[in-house]
């Protein structure tokens, strides 16, 4: 029998995959929100985050969230790199369950596009003796337009570190009680 997919109802009617059962089909993506000092999320994030599980959405996916200090997109980047990270995005979760919502996260590495200003103040490519960093990515190839700056191609050791960093975070969104999981590299 076939569905009729003009009808929105089915929206609304819950989604179970795997373990995860949402209340129903409606997630909100992640949207960077460059409101993080030192990659810890803040009231910000409770805010900005809470108010979608409160206003209805089954799946809320917090922002992509670095799994290193470099792989961060700007300064004020979310990350999840290290254990200080895990109680403040915790406390999100605890407040997006509570109202409905399954909480997830998009771990993520800016390869070529990191390094860059927050958006409102020119989104281009920091020096790196002005508060930018080195920049690596699969290939010393820049991301283009104010983003110029050519990032040292990866090397193989660079490439595990990269994906153990990928683990490592998974874990510790685990921790924090992430229950839907997005991987990004840019």
């Amino acid at each position: 029998m076939e569905k009729n997919l003009n009808n929105p109802a089915h929206l609304f009617q819950p989604l179970t995959i795997k373990s995860v059962t949402l209340r129903n089909r409606i997630g909100v993506s992640p949207m960077c929100q460059y409101s993080s000092a030192d990659g810890v999320a803040t009231d910000w994030h409770l805010v900005h985050l809470g108010a979608r599980a409160v206003g209805g959405a089954g799946l809320v996916i917090a922002e992509a969230t670095a799994v290193a200090p470099e792989g961060r997109i700007t300064p004020g980047c979310a990350g999840l790199w290290a254990e200080k990270h895990i109680e403040p995005l915790a406390r999100i979760n605890r407040f997006l369950k509570a109202h409905g919502a399954v909480a997830g996260i998009q771990i993520a590495h800016a390869g070529r596009k990191a390094s860059a200003d927050l958006p409102w103040q020119g989104d281009a490519h920091l020096a790196d003796n002005a508060g930018g960093w080195p920049t690596i990515a699969p290939s010393a190839l820049a991301f283009g337009d104010e983003l110029s700056k050519v990032p040292r191609a990866m090397t193989e050791a660079d490439i595990a570190r990269v994906k153990n960093d990928f683990a490592a975070t998974a874990r510790r969104a685990l921790t924090a009680t992430n229950e839907w999981l997005c991987l990004l590299y840019t």
